[in-house]
């Protein structure tokens, strides 16, 4: 069983920066793929970046450039970078982890709002 917890989302202006939080409940090596979803108000749950276990990093075409991923593994927490936010960034953000099992686990979700 695997536990996620984000936090660090909130309100930010145009332009601005947040870096959200993922702590697991268990040693992150140990996972095979993590990765931070995000869905906005009537639409489907998209991918946005996600981290390998051997810290591969792939990222959605929408978000390149702008948004990253990166992992402490002392702390067990993967985080997201996200600059230069836009106003379709608005959405709840969640973590997921696919341990090497196969089995996933999602945490219960971070809210950023980008005002205009």
């Amino acid at each position: 069983q695997v536990q996620l917890v984000e936090s660090g989302g909130g309100l930010v202006q145009a332009g601005g920066s947040l870096r959200l939080s993922c702590a697991a409940s268990v040693n992150i090596l140990s996972i095979s793929v993590m990765g931070w979803y995000r869905q906005a108000p009537g639409k489907q749950r998209e991918l946005v970046a996600a981290i390998t276990q051997g810290g591969r990093t792939n990222y959605a075409d929408s978000v390149k450039g702008r948004f990253t991923i990166s992992r402490d593994n002392a702390k067990n927490t993967v985080y997201l970078q996200i600059d230069n936010l836009k106003p379709e960034d608005t959405a709840v953000y969640s973590c997921n982890a696919r341990p090497l099992d196969g089995s996933v686990y999602w945490g219960q979700g971070t809210q950023v709002t980008v005002s205009s």
